[in-house]
């Protein structure tokens, strides 16, 4: 089976969030995928089954299956040439070429205020709001700064029932209208280099706050990589680039 390592969300190799490509001739044993995730520690892996169409496409970190990636399915569509359809747990999710960069359509997943206690999970930030989404919550706070240098207590982040907890601010760079970083210890993420699926929820937010559709987000993790957003009704269309950095086979 062929295996690829795809930085997605950047135009550079280092950067961005890594992500697994496994190419699959048939359905793989669930426990077998998870174990592969584990072994390669990335955030997530997909894998791909590519003799069928819509071709089937799940996601796994490291300690467990996810519904949605965003990276990943960004890394799968750049190594299979850009233009796919997928099925998952999501439903459907096409993918194009659009000037050289991989565009994705997700489902909208626009917050919801909610009361969720963070102060413990995020010392030292007042949020200025809380909302919660399908699987995450969003926390909202004053400027980019807070966001950059947040340093959440994970522990107590991991207790937040939530996939993974959104932290964001207006952007504070020329070009960036928004600025997040995404911790997922729930999930056996610490914190998410370039998170799509995040942005499905950021969008809708932060469309309607500044009040347009388009946008373009900066994941200011250690890494870092840049998410342009478009809200399309109940859809958001995400695009970004991606870069494989090595390929080879698995040998179990």
């Amino acid at each position: 089976m062929r295996l690829f390592l795809v930085d997605a969300f950047t135009d550079r190799p280092f950067s961005g969030n890594p992500a697994g490509v496994v190419l699959l001739d048939e359905p793989a044993d669930d426990a077998w995928m998870q174990h592969v995730a584990a072994e390669l520690k990335h955030s997530e892996t997909a894998f791909v089954v590519t003799t069928e169409e819509p071709k089937p496409l799940r996601w796994f970190t490291p300690t467990t299956e996810v519904d949605l990636c965003g990276h990943a399915t960004l890394a799968t569509a750049h190594v299979l040439g850009g233009e796919q359809v997928f099925s998952t747990r999501s439903g459907a999710l096409r993918c194009t070429a659009e000037n050289g960069r991989v565009a994705m359509e997700f489902p909208a997943d626009p917050p919801k205020p909610a009361e969720v206690d963070v102060s413990a999970g995020l010392p030292g930030l007042t949020p200025e709001h809380v909302a919660r989404g399908v699987s995450d919550v969003l926390v909202v706070v004053a400027d980019a700064g807070l966001v950059r240098g947040a340093e959440p207590d994970l522990d107590a982040l991991a207790t937040v029932d939530a996939r993974c907890v959104i932290v964001t601010a207006r952007g504070d760079e020329p070009g960036i209208d928004f600025v997040s970083r995404v911790f997922g210890p729930a999930v056996g993420v610490p914190e998410d280099p370039v998170t799509g699926s995040a942005h499905c929820t950021l969008a809708p937010y932060w469309a309607e706050r500044l009040g347009r559709a388009e946008l373009v987000g900066e994941q200011a993790s250690e890494r870092g990589g840049i998410v342009r957003t478009a809200l399309l009704g109940e859809r958001v269309r995400l695009s970004g680039s991606a870069v494989t950095v090595a390929e080879g086979e698995l040998l179990v």
